[in-house]
């Protein structure tokens, strides 16, 4: 690893959130890198005494505030993030998990949600302490032959991510309005200009329209749990660990697929972003009181997209697998079979509207990340319509050629697939995370403590088993047939 610089004293905290570039390392600091994230240049830090920012993406937080004023001005971020944890393809995963075990890999879904809540406050940790997002911090700390592949690996997942809101989008119009997959595909692609108009509200207004569509998505699946009526005595049951079963390859292929959709590797880098976009009166001493903060909201944010992902996962369960179907991976398979299982159109059209916000909510998240990745590791910065335009290039060109030559079953087949990509890459993200959180030049007297790494330490073990467990199975599948 680079040599870190040491503090100017023993103890003394690195420069917070705000404050400036954190002087890590013998490279040259990223020069005025603002809030890239939304293109839009944060105000200069005022004196401790001086006037509060307006009219740019800061959020200048009083210090003189209520604790649930200082919650509802921090409240924000955590929902940016938590709607890449309920895309298509957590959708996708979650479908296939519950027609073909039921309940049984609920507790997947749990231990997931749990690490991804860990690995977001330790992203929280990062930003305020140090002033950088994962991106810059691995740039500037990390040997440089590792910046390059770190970069493409970060990307490829962002692609994979789109591919999933492309398509889900896709089907999701396909549903509710009879458009052609193709169609559905090609008209999904110019969502950039919705993207951009949102951009201009501010950082505010943004997160109040995903806060809506997180609310959208929330209410249809509670009113299909209410149609469904599941037995909840083994809902409970589905969330007791069972490891045996994951001998079956097709078990642990699903686990894999639900740990990438639900702990996102590019999130990683978008939180440790978003978090700067908070301004606190008295900025060092508010240090500790933001990173509180800014954790409740993660947790509360990530809670509401777990239930979320419960829900399709006993929506299925209870919908297919325990009245003696077919395994269902397909979202069109799924909308239609469940106007005659729970006797009502309405389940059906919730199911659609639901899928539609979810795909259009989330493909914010795969924009935003790509900025602040390409931004943090190459000193590149494009315009937001620029930047989205490649990404959506990029994950068009395998989405459109899986509609028109495999239909259905094959976008289903791609959107498991995407979600299992994001799982191979997410130690790639997860594990200089953890490592920079624990370097005391770096984090100041915000470093994690003990407990922390090891906790996220274990995270990234287990992410790394289960992604080797694929990987050898899939291998001696292949071997073998």
């Amino acid at each position: 690893m680079a040599r870190e610089r040491p503090t100017a004293a023993s103890g003394s905290p690195a420069p917070c959130a705000g404050r400036g570039r954190a002087q890590v390392g013998s490279r040259k600091p990223f020069p005025n890198l603002s809030f890239a994230c939304l293109s839009l240049q944060l105000p200069a830090r005022p004196p401790e005494d001086g006037p509060r920012p307006s009219g740019s993406n800061a959020v200048w937080i009083p210090a003189e505030g209520s604790g649930l004023t200082t919650f509802l001005k921090v409240l924000g971020p955590g929902y940016l993030v938590a709607v890449g944890y309920m895309d298509p393809g957590n959708w996708a995963t979650d479908l296939a998990a519950g027609s073909s075990y039921g309940y049984e890999l609920l507790w997947v879904v749990a231990i997931s949600s749990l690490m991804a809540m860990l690995l977001q406050s330790l992203c929280c940790r990062l930003g305020i302490a140090s002033g950088l997002d994962l991106a810059q911090a691995c740039a500037q700390v990390l040997p440089e032959p590792l910046r390059l592949p770190l970069w493409l690996l970060a990307e490829l997942a962002i692609v994979a991510c789109d591919i999933a809101e492309l398509v889900g989008s896709a089907i999701a119009l396909h549903l509710l309005l009879g458009l052609p997959l193709p169609w559905g595909v090609a008209l999904t692609a110019l969502d950039t200009l919705l993207l951009l108009l949102l951009q201009q509200w501010g950082v505010r207004r943004l997160e109040a329209v995903v806060i809506a569509l997180v609310a959208l998505i929330g209410a249809c699946f509670a009113v299909e749990l209410l149609l469904l009526q599941p037995p909840w005595e083994q809902v409970a049951q589905g969330f007791i660990p069972q490891l045996n079963g994951f001998s079956d390859g097709r078990r642990l292929f699903l686990a894999a697929g639900i740990l990438g959709a639900t702990v996102m590797p590019h999130n990683l880098y978008l939180h440790s972003a978003l978090v700067k976009s908070r301004r606190w009166e008295g900025e060092h001493q508010a240090r500790h009181q933001a990173l509180w903060f800014s954790t409740l909201d993660t947790l509360v944010a990530l809670t509401l997209a777990f239930l979320v992902n419960a829900a399709i996962l006993v929506l299925a369960g209870g919908s297919f697998y325990q009245r003696g179907g077919e395994p269902v991976a397909d979202l069109s398979q799924a909308y239609h079979l469940l106007t005659p299982i729970l006797g009502t159109s309405l389940a059906s059209l919730l199911f659609g509207v639901a899928l539609l916000a979810a795909g259009q909510s989330s493909t914010l998240t795969a924009t935003l990340a790509g900025q602040v990745v390409m931004e943090g590791f190459l000193q590149i910065r494009l315009p937001a319509w620029q930047r989205r335009l490649l990404t959506r290039c990029l994950a068009l060109v395998p989405a459109m050629i899986t509609v028109i030559l495999l239909g259905d079953r094959g976008i289903s087949q791609l959107l498991v697939l995407s979600q299992v990509l994001l799982s191979l890459q997410l130690p790639f993200a997860a594990i200089p995370l953890v490592w920079l959180c624990g370097r005391p030049a770096l984090m100041g007297d915000l470093v994690a403590p003990a407990w922390l790494q090891a906790l996220g330490w274990s995270s990234a073990a287990v992410i790394v088993v289960i992604n080797a467990g694929l990987l050898i199975s899939t291998g001696t599948a292949w071997w073998h047939g």
